[in-house]
């Protein structure tokens, strides 16, 4: 029996990774197109022997244990080659009754998730953006086949393309006829004899590309969008699945989102929440006025409709919520405090009692910058 690892030219520790880099360099240089010439292509079979063994890792295993990679027989149970699930296989039916033919090299790929960071103006209005993304693709050497160019796949000869073997084994139950999946060709009934050096006889290569995403307004972090057959290409070039977008919004620097509605922070002057003003407020629609009227108190709320984040389902949007810090002036000049002190006399609050009142726990507090007034 052929030293595997010795005709790849890599130790017995060797990774997944390094057996299929050496095989890659090996088949470029000794492939028939390449290297033309009966010494090559006896090397080229040899090295692609080798690699159908230890990429395999049943077959590997087997080999490791210094085993036949290609035999067929079964491990130790109720006779040689004989488990205990044949024996129920033999109870329910199962085996030669339920052969089941050669499957196909094609599958579905897997679904795959990425992050996409957007602003919190994107998740108010929707936007278009461009994902980065890496998945397996198509094998453009081979076209998904998984074979050289110019080659392709031949019948197994040990299943004769059936894709399972069946064996019939004396136990105690009498004579029972097993079918299991061929371990030459893992039951796909072919072998593809020269593995195209590009993908390893995978049919699908890792690849970057870009796509083009339209983010719907009114998302969050957290919310997942679909991209139907834009996930992984699957073994053979099967069907990809799908790809799972999931969204996170960015802080901002002044507003703060609950469900639909934003909110933000203003800071006044005591005399302007005394007197009442208009101030000319940046949202996201552009600038708009805020009407303070007179006697507006600490964490005060003022709300503006309509002016939040877009429902994501439904239509409509959100409310902006103002919340009002009220600012003691300090560092008063002289002239200040005696037109002060005249106020306070004209209020009778030269020495107000003053009360007890309950706390009260505002939204102030869970801002993070103030809102500054034009």
């Amino acid at each position: 029996m052929n030293d595997y690892y010795q005709d790849l030219g890599v130790p017995r520790t060797a990774t997944e990774e390094e057996i299929k880099r050496a095989y890659r360099k090996l088949a470029r240089k000794l492939h028939p197109d390449v290297n033309p010439g009966k010494e090559a292509e006896e090397e080229f079979k040899k090295i692609s022997q080798a690699y159908d063994v230890l990429s395999d890792p049943e077959k590997k295993r087997a080999f490791d244990l210094g085993a036949d990679p290609y035999a067929m027989a079964g491990e130790g149970g109720f006779g040689q080659g004989f488990t205990f699930s044949d024996v129920m296989d033999a109870f329910f039916g199962a085996g030669a009754a339920t052969s089941r033919g050669p499957r196909s090299r094609q599958q579905r790929g897997q679904d795959a998730l990425v992050r996409l960071d957007i602003d919190l103006s994107a998740a108010v209005f929707g936007s278009d953006e461009e994902l980065v993304v890496d998945t397996a693709a198509a094998c453009g050497t081979c076209g998904g086949s998984g074979a050289q160019p110019g080659t392709g796949t031949s019948s197994c000869n040990v299943c004769n393309g059936r894709g399972e073997v069946q064996t019939v084994q004396r136990s105690f139950l009498g004579q029972v006829m097993t079918s299991r999946p061929c371990n030459a060709c893992q039951g796909f009934g072919t072998v593809i004899q020269h593995p195209c050096f590009e993908c390893s006889g995978q049919g699908r290569v890792r690849t970057r590309r870009t796509l083009k995403l339209r983010v719907p307004a009114g998302v969050d972090s957290g919310t997942r969008i679909q991209l139907t057959g834009e996930g992984e290409v699957g073994p053979g070039a099967g069907p990809a699945g799908d790809l799972y977008v999931e969204v996170a919004v960015r802080p901002h620097s002044i507003y703060t989102r609950r469900g639909d509605d934003l909110h933000c922070q203003v800071e006044l002057p005591m005399t302007a929440a005394a007197l009442g003003t208009t101030l000319q407020l940046w949202t996201f629609d552009g600038e708009r006025e805020l009407v303070v009227s007179p006697g507006t108190q600490p964490a005060e709320t003022l709300t503006m409709r309509s002016l939040g984040v877009t429902h994501l389902r439904g239509s409509g949007r959100g409310d902006l919520i103002v919340h009002t810090n009220i600012q003691t002036p300090t560092h008063l000049t002289p002239e200040q405090e005696d037109l002060l002190r005249q106020l306070a006399t004209l209020r009778g609050e030269e020495r107000p009692a003053g009360k007890l009142a309950p706390m009260e726990k505002g939204f102030m507090g869970k801002l993070r910058d103030a809102f500054k007034t034009r």
